[in-house]
């Protein structure tokens, strides 16, 4: 299990906006101040950030399938919907993002200008 040495275009780029998010998140939160959609928005983060470093390599999947296994026990515990039957990720594929109550923020894309 190897990485490379540049990564994709935009993959280190997106990774250090996700670990910025998560740093600003966990500074502005405190116990009280989680609603069920943030919380199932976080646990979504979670779990595609882990699907996706699972596609590194089998044994990187086998260790963060633990992170996912305690996040579906996190969303057990909160009472928020919890899939009933995991996806295997082949190694080198991007897992699907989890359905949700309401619909994923999307981006608009790289060729996107503006409305004219």
């Amino acid at each position: 299990m190897e990485l490379v040495e540049r990564a994709l275009p935009g993959v280190e780029e997106h990774a250090d906006r996700a670990a910025e998010s998560a740093c600003l998140l966990a500074d502005v939160v405190s116990a009280g101040g989680w609603s069920e959609v943030a919380a199932d928005d976080a646990l979504t983060a979670i779990e595609t950030l882990a699907g996706a470093l699972g596609g590194i390599g089998p044994e990187l999947q086998d260790v963060l399938a633990a992170v996912t296994a305690a996040a579906s026990t996190a969303r057990r515990r909160l009472g928020l919907p919890v899939d009933t039957v995991p996806e295997p990720v082949a190694a080198g594929a991007v897992p699907a993002p989890r359905a949700s109550r309401r619909p994923r923020r999307r981006g608009l894309g790289p060729g996107f200008q503006g409305i004219r």
